[in-house]
């Protein structure tokens, strides 16, 4: 029998229907029981019980905090919650596999993140849904309210505009910056791969990888497997294989050309394919079999695309030495919760002002140290609930942090 699902805000159900665009409710679906009335809360850390609490915890207590900061601002991280807690911001342009559904519909996502880093990391986290879309006009917002967070992390905003966004905040504050659908994906797709590798006997310099998407997941993947040192990584569109000679790319996508597909590939991902050591989804679609079959022997498939990979597993073990997807009912998911956790506490156990190539590189090596000697082809990523994970991420992102010079303590 199911646990019941208790929130404190809740009215308990009573079964009662709500419409919502005109259709029904059910209040008995799980998923509504759990997220009536938020899954999250504000909670105090210190008692107010009396007069004297008050008088400690607000006026006229607080003024003597208040004026320590002002003389040295420094002290913020240590009198309040700002070394300990992030903003979780987004458009809502681009949640989950929803698409552009606004920020009031991307609220239970944001809450879900917020409980995540709580949950994973020991980190507080804020949702912050925007009502716009402009690029420079989520920067402006974000900096003014800056001063409270000792981190930002950008969810399910649309490319390329995240990459601006990101870019942006970043030379302008003083705090680390963090879109979580580029750089958390690419660190757990790179410590999976690091694995798998192992796993094989080869090395990163030694495969050819084609990557299916070319918008946030698929460039950061990109440009973390080129620092990682692997062979060749080829990425492909919609419009087929990236490549110099195209005349239809975008600046970004103009950026990935330089320094990707050093076999000059041309045609289509299916071409690209061909002899390839690694398939990396992160578009959503099919990969036709046929095409799959045309890899190269051993070959490592990690199909990333929720609900639906772009090979199903059993399609892709009929090829592949080791296979991965996003999904948690089966082996080797790639799941974001694995790195994002441990790389904002780590960044702010040292107050760092930014997270750096390095310190993803840290986690990623982290995150596939985990596994140890336990390695295996249904293996070579750890559970988002072994303990051992965020300890391991953290500790690995605070010295890269202290070796790169973006340390404060």
């Amino acid at each position: 029998m199911a646990a019941e699902i208790v929130n404190p805000r809740s009215d308990n159900g009573a079964g009662a229907e709500q419409e919502a665009g005109g259709q029904p409710l059910d209040s008995f679906d799980p998923a509504f029981a759990l997220h009536r009335g938020g899954k999250m809360a504000v909670q105090a850390t210190v008692p107010v019980r009396d007069k004297e609490d008050l008088s400690l915890a607000y006026t006229p207590g607080v003024a003597k905090v208040c004026s320590a900061i002002a003389e040295q601002p420094d002290l913020v991280h240590d009198y309040t919650w700002k070394s300990s807690v992030v903003a979780v911001v987004t458009d809502g342009t681009a949640v989950l596999g929803l698409g552009d559904i606004g920020p009031e519909a991307s609220l239970p996502v944001m809450e879900g993140k917020a409980i995540l880093f709580k949950q994973f990391g020991g980190v507080d986290a804020v949702p912050i849904a925007l009502a716009c879309t402009d690029a420079d006009e989520i920067v402006e917002t974000v900096v003014r309210l800056a001063p409270s967070f000792g981190g930002v992390n950008l969810e399910d905003i649309s490319a390329p505009r995240c990459f601006e966004i990101e870019r942006k905040l970043q030379e302008r504050l003083d705090i680390p910056v963090f879109h979580d659908d580029q750089h958390g994906t690419a660190v757990v797709t790179l410590a999976a791969l690091r694995n798998a590798v192992r796993l094989s006997g080869r090395t990163l310099g030694e495969l050819r990888a084609v990557i299916s998407g070319a918008g946030a997941a698929g460039v950061a993947i990109a440009k973390m497997l080129v620092e990682a040192g692997i062979g060749d990584v080829a990425l492909a569109d919609r419009k087929g294989i990236i490549s110099a000679g195209r005349t239809d790319l975008t600046p970004v996508k103009e950026e990935v050309a330089s320094f990707t597909n050093k076999a000059g590939l041309t045609g289509s991902l299916e071409d690209a394919l061909a002899g390839a050591d690694v398939f990396i989804g992160v578009s959503g679609g099919t990969v036709a079999e046929d095409a799959v079959a045309s890899m190269a022997k051993g070959a490592f498939v990690f199909a990333m695309a929720n609900p639906n990979p772009e090979v199903h597993p059993e399609v892709a073990h009929k090829y592949a030495a080791v296979v991965a997807t996003g999904r948690s009912d089966f082996p080797n998911q790639i799941n974001n919760v694995l790195a994002f956790p441990g790389i904002f506490a780590g960044a702010l156990q040292v107050r760092a002002s930014r997270i750096t190539e390095g310190m993803k590189l840290a986690a990623a090596e982290a995150l596939a140290s985990v596994v140890g000697d336990d390695l295996a082809a249904d293996y070579v990523i750890p559970s988002p609930f072994d303990e051992r994970v965020a300890p391991a991420v953290t500790a690995a992102v605070a010295a890269a942090a202290r070796a790169e010079g973006v340390a404060r303590r």
